[in-house]
């Protein structure tokens, strides 16, 4: 049995006339296989299966609806630290971009700190 790194990727539709702004969800998912071809079945079936339908809290009707499979790398094996997906962002706000960064490693070491000592 073979890892693969498969980036599975979701057009969200919201409202009767869809979104003002296109959004796309990309997620990264690890798929056990034997091969690339099973690896790539999986990863497929899994989007398929994970679209949804639903009303959000403004009763508008939003879709997740699977696109496909833009990336599909095998993983030779599991190394501390490997770089396992890398992508380059641009904005014309830095600082806000730093900011919200800092924000997010914050909340991460938070609940980190909040799950130890609900250990204790």
């Amino acid at each position: 049995m073979n890892w693969y790194l498969a980036k599975i990727v979701y057009r969200i539709h919201c409202g009767a006339d869809g979104d003002q702004y296109a959004q796309f969800d990309e997620q990264l998912r690890l798929i056990a296989a034997e091969n690339e071809t099973s690896a790539f079945e999986k990863a497929t079936a899994i989007g398929e299966q994970e679209q949804e339908i639903f009303l959000n809290q403004k009763e508008k009707l939003v879709q997740w609806k699977f696109i496909n499979i833009s990336e599909l790398y095998q993983l030779s094996a599991l190394i501390d630290g490997a770089e396992l997906y890398s992508r380059i962002q641009e904005t014309d706000n830095p600082e806000e971009l730093t900011e919200l960064i800092h924000r997010k490693a914050a909340h991460i070491k938070e609940n980190i700190t909040h799950k130890i000592l609900q250990l204790l």
